[in-house]
């Protein structure tokens, strides 16, 4: 018998009906940002396979009341959700539920109108409540039976979303909330630092996180902050002399402001409290600074979700449904978790317990522990963080050459940086990262202006730990990118090399840095000076490196694009029946224009990677028409810039217009380069500071392994190598091993992850399409979740 073929082995989601079934969607606890398209695509995705789905509305307690509380939902009901913050649905704590008399009830509410699958969207404590429910359903419908009420041999199937500002879940890399709060917390952060910087004033900031300290590290980690305080890692005894005396030398190197951010649940090794006045009033009296408090509060909680949190929400929504389709009398609560850039399913009560294990670790002062349980994304930040956060004395620095046997030479290595391709968001993080990293592990750093056009010009100079300060949250690239190509100009970058005596290279940029890499390699036979480490890290708003699923840059492009596509659609409501044309970045990589199209609710998306003749426009066009009729009278079409050589954005919009006559009119808008600009979003600052500081750990690793007879000499291929996200992994490739998966011409990938998410979109926007869901429907478990090498790149 034939083996089976990879489309045998396909499953697609048109196989699983919900004709007959009921789901209900509620949102419970804290709100979060995303809940609301969270919702959405629970509805959406429920509708669209034949269930009825209804809100219920208030949360538990709009369970246990009934009535107009719970309401069936319709198509049109969620249209406007996507870019609203806080849940339209409401959320309410309940005690009531909490009892057994109010678990009743809420179960002869659910039982009246047949529903047995229910969606929760909220923290550990609604979702162990959920958990519980669905054990005791048995029991609850017998007593309902004895009351002539009810239905026997039903089972209620959970499963559930995290939404929650503080990422304090386990087994999941991030909670739908925690990417916009970030937002909200660097864009506060942003607007401080130039009113500090112009007092010379200190700032002690207190974010949310009473147990947990995730939004405090991250956003010190993307802001540079000076000193950070996390419930999970106290300060260790005597502190306050150690941060005061740090703050003076950063005064000292002429910095002028200081940033300390507080964890609203941060406290000492003993327990107590570490407040943000506590620590102003120890900051003014031990240096006397001018220091004022920020206490941030629910500002955290409010405003538009992140396109992050959007398309989080989104993935998880459409994956709650099939697994609630796909569930069996057997099949335990599942909570929906993302890691890397996957969603799995994980047994709820797991995680649940897991996150109870860090609460129990830290009460019993056990705090790595806490760090360890909290997963493998907070302790790297943790690490990352401490890295950077604090310049050694020279004493201090290893002294890498001489840890080598053989050597006579200086006390560090040569390490070059530099920015190829166009400039993107993160690229000066990811600068300042590697920059503070190398001189921490002993070698001396140079800075190399304009690519490397500029490296064959002899633009080298060494940079400092307090050159780059400040670094973090600026856009574009400060050290100067250009789009040449070093083949030309070997026998001068070459000489550079030589002048400098540069032992390793570190390039941060796009398709062209990629191509140079490629070039620099391949010439190793021919110049020796290419002999020595080198590594890439993708940096693009395009995300159109292979061996990556992610660029630097990238985030913060779909973050314009959704905030563009949010006032258009505003605007196409306030005149009714108007449909926007939308041009996006990219090249031929259609990333930018699919993804931003599910972050904002794009009716149509045309990408160069999908082929599309004019029937499919005419198809589009006819849809669009449809949808007129009903009471969403806007559209929103994104094209990708290269998407087609003949179907310009001249073409479609002239075609929409002339076929939309007397239905709807239309708008067109190129967004061009603004996508490129702007200050970096709190991702892409993350992001770029991690992956940095991984790569000159390996740069260091390679320098020890390849430095004989006192020279360092490195042509194997796993010397130059490309530092990208995989699934679920970092990973280092060779560059000569990336070239088969490499579309020269186009400059992509030849295969794309991202792919497999378009059909979300078309289904969120009612168009029948086919969905492999062959990598759903396994559930995992939380021990098993990250191998020892995963560094997962959500922030």
């Amino acid at each position: 018998m034939a083996a089976p073929t990879r489309q045998d082995t396909k499953k697609y989601f048109e196989n699983l009906s919900g004709a007959g079934k009921s789901i209900a969607v509620l949102t419970s606890g804290g709100d979060a940002q995303g809940m609301n398209a969270a919702v959405r695509a629970v509805v959406r995705m429920g509708i669209y396979v034949g269930a009825k789905v209804y809100f219920i509305h208030e949360g538990y307690q709009g369970m246990v009341d009934g009535g107009e509380n719970i309401k069936e939902a319709t198509w049109e009901s969620v249209s406007s959700m996507l870019q609203v913050g806080g849940t339209v649905i409401g959320s309410a704590r309940c005690k009531e539920f909490r009892t057994h008399e109010g678990r009743l009830r809420a179960a002869h509410n659910l039982v009246q109108r047949g529903i047995t699958n229910l969606c929760v969207i909220g923290g550990d404590g609604s979702l162990t409540g959920a958990n519980l429910f669905r054990e005791e359903w048995s029991g609850l419908l017998d007593e309902l039976l004895e009351q002539g009420e009810g239905r026997s041999n039903s089972v209620l199937h959970i499963v559930g979303m995290v939404g929650s500002i503080d990422n304090d879940f386990c087994g999941t890399d991030m909670t739908i909330g925690t990417d916009s709060a970030l937002h909200r917390i660097i864009e506060v952060v942003d607007a401080i630092m130039t009113t500090a910087q112009s007092h010379q004033r200190t700032f002690v900031l207190e974010v949310m996180g009473r147990h947990c300290g995730y939004l405090a590290l991250v956003s010190a980690l993307a802001c540079g902050a000076d000193w950070v305080f996390i419930p999970e890692m106290p300060p260790e005894d005597g502190w306050e002399e150690n941060m005061c005396q740090k703050l003076s030398e950063s005064r000292s190197r002429g910095s002028r402001l200081n940033i300390i951010i507080v964890a609203e649940g941060a406290m000492d090794r003993h327990g107590k409290p570490v407040t943000s006045d506590f620590v102003k009033d120890l900051v003014v009296r031990c240096l006397g600074f001018d220091t004022r408090v920020t206490i941030l509060g629910h500002v955290q909680r409010g405003g538009t979700p992140s396109a992050f949190d959007r398309i989080l929400a989104s993935r998880m929504g459409v994956e709650a449904v099939l697994a609630l389709l796909e569930a069996s009398a057997n099949t335990p609560a599942c909570v929906v978790s993302l890691v890397g850039n996957q969603a799995v399913r994980l047994p709820l009560m797991e995680c649940v317990q897991m996150t109870q294990e860090v609460q129990k670790a830290m009460d019993e002062k056990k705090f790595e522990e806490a760090v360890r349980l909290r997963g493998r994304s907070f302790e790297n930040n943790l690490n990352t963080y401490k890295l950077l956060s604090y310049r050694k004395a020279d004493s201090e620095l290893p002294n890498v050459s001489t840890q080598t046997p053989q050597t006579h030479q200086t006390s560090s290595f040569n390490v070059a940086v530099m920015n190829v391709g166009a400039p993107a968001a993160g690229m000066n993080a990811a600068v300042r990262s590697a920059v503070r990293v190398g001189i921490s592990e002993g070698h001396k750093m140079f800075a190399v202006s304009d690519g490397f056009e500029g490296f064959y010009k002899g633009q080298i100079k060494e940079i400092k730990w307090g050159d780059v300060g400040g670094w973090t949250g600026q856009g574009g690239s400060l050290l100067g990118t250009k789009r040449t190509l070093p083949a030309k100009h070997m026998d001068k970058i070459a000489e550079q090399m030589r002048i400098h005596n540069i032992n390793a290279l570190l390039v941060i940029g796009g398709f062209e840095a990629y191509l140079g890499l490629v070039e620099l390699s391949s010439a190793r036979d021919k110049y020796s000076e290419f002999c020595v480490p080198m590594v890439m890290v993708p940096a693009t708003v395009s995300n159109n490196i292979p061996g990556s699923d992610l660029s630097i840059g990238a985030d913060t492009a779909l973050n314009a694009i959704t905030d563009t596509c949010d006032r258009i659609k505003q605007s196409a409501s306030g005149t009714k029946r108007r449909v926007f044309i939308i041009e996006t970045m990219g090249g031929y990589c259609g990333y930018l224009a699919s993804v931003g199209g599910l972050a904002a609710g794009a009716d149509a998306v045309y990408i160069y990677e999908e082929p599309f003749d004019i029937r499919d426009l005419q198809a589009n066009v006819e849809h669009l028409t449809e949808k007129m009729k009903t009471s969403i009278q806007r559209g929103l079409v994104l094209r990708n810039e290269n998407c087609n050589e003949n179907f310009t954005t001249d073409f479609i919009y002239q075609l929409y217009s002339e076929e939309g006559r007397g239905v709807f009119d239309c708008r067109k808008n190129v967004l061009g380069h603004m996508q490129q600009g702007g200050a970096p979003s709190p991702f892409d600052r993350n992001f770029g500071t991690k992956i940095a500081a991984k790569a000159m750990q390996w740069i260091t690793r390679k320098l020890k392994e390849s430095y004989k007879g006192g020279k360092v000499f490195a042509n194997s291929e796993d010397t130059a190598c490309l530092l990208g996200m995989r699934r679920r992994a970092m990973v280092f490739q060779p560059v000569s091993q990336i070239r088969d998966e490499t579309d020269f011409v186009h400059r992509i990938p030849k295969e794309q992850w991202w792919l497999k998410l378009r059909p979300l979109m078309k289904i969120l926007a009612k168009y029948k399409t086919s969905y492999d869901v062959s990598d759903s429907g396994q559930l995992e478990h939380v021990s098993r979740l990250r191998p020892k090498e995963t560094d997962t790149a959500a922030i």
